[in-house]
């Protein structure tokens, strides 16, 4: 190959090497940081740019995308003495490509360390029930503090998750009987409070029970009651009814007879039933003088008859 060749060929070199240090593309959601001989410059936005060659260079790439920036397991102290193994992950963006390039050697990395010092420091204020209760506000409080810290950075801490708490094997195993004898004791309360339950309910509903078979004896007694009562007036009306009408056959021609003579059936079907249901029987000294029965009954009629008329 010649000399000539070459020099072509170097050329060629030179002149790719220079458009590629010229013409730079910026992707969406990211930001180049151009120095000019050691000098920053300018912040190149997405897109297209050109640069003049061999004075400007690509110092750094950012992207400006919320970034999950994982925390490494940390061993804590809790302030009860109990050593927990903790981690996390920390969301942050930049929102300053100059200052997260100037301001810090490595963001990602000052923020884990700091998120990590941080979280330190809540738990060995808390006792370690309290760490698995209080996630929330170690989280909230990480966010802050880290967050102040990245100011000056350009960064922007969004949130921090704490993923794991690890208490030694002997905790676990403590914790794991003492949620078993919480489950137990739960559970025998909730037995003794169902059997106080349905004791209650068994004594509710005799008590139910007394009270409606009371009512209902109170109101067969007095349904019995107020039965018999209509049944003594029923009596006494028939009663009446029948002597307003034998009252009223006296007055006819013959009911004077007539009235004798059934009292005289009457007399002898009493005396008759006496003779039946008795072995001893006294007979009175005019029971065969039936005349002067129906004569003093006769008598009785004629007086009530005068009184009447009286009246």
């Amino acid at each position: 190959m010649t000399a000539i060749g070459w020099i072509f060929g170097l050329l060629i070199l030179f002149v790719i090497i220079t458009i590629s240090k010229t013409a730079k593309i910026v992707p969406q959601k990211t930001a180049f940081i151009v120095e000019r001989l050691g000098k920053y410059k300018i912040t190149l936005e997405p897109g297209f740019h050109i640069l003049i060659p061999w004075f400007d260079k690509v110092a750094y790439k950012h992207t400006l995308k919320e970034q999950a920036v994982d925390v490494p397991p940390q061993v804590c102290i809790t302030r009860d003495n109990i050593s927990v193994e903790v981690d996390g992950i920390l969301y942050m963006q930049v929102m300053d490509p100059v200052k997260a390039s100037y301001g810090i050697n490595d963001y990602r990395f000052a923020s884990t360390q700091l998120a990590q010092t941080t979280m330190r420091s809540i738990i060995g204020k808390m006792d370690l029930d309290k760490t698995f209760e209080e996630r929330e506000t170690i989280n909230a409080t990480i966010v802050q503090a880290v967050d102040k810290a990245s100011d000056p950075w350009g960064v922007k801490v969004t949130r921090y998750e704490v993923k794991n708490i690890t208490p030694p094997q002997s905790i676990k195993d403590a914790m794991e009987k003492q949620m078993r004898a919480e489950r137990e004791k739960r559970a025998t309360i909730a037995e003794s409070e169902g059997d106080r339950q349905a004791k209650i309910n068994r004594a509710e509903g005799e008590k139910q029970s007394m009270i409606a078979q009371s009512e209902g004896e109170k109101q067969k007694r007095i349904n019995e009651a107020e039965g018999r009562a209509a049944e003594i007036e029923k009596v006494a009306m028939a009663t009446a009814k029948g002597i307003r009408e034998i009252g009223k056959s006296i007055e006819l021609p013959g009911g004077e007879n007539a009235v004798n003579l059934r009292i005289a059936e009457q007399y002898l079907q009493e005396f008759g039933k006496l003779a039946q249901t008795n072995n001893s029987l006294i007979i009175p000294s005019n029971l065969s003088d039936i005349a002067s029965v129906i004569k003093s009954a006769s008598s009785v009629l004629k007086e009530m008859k005068m009184e009447k008329e009286v009246q």
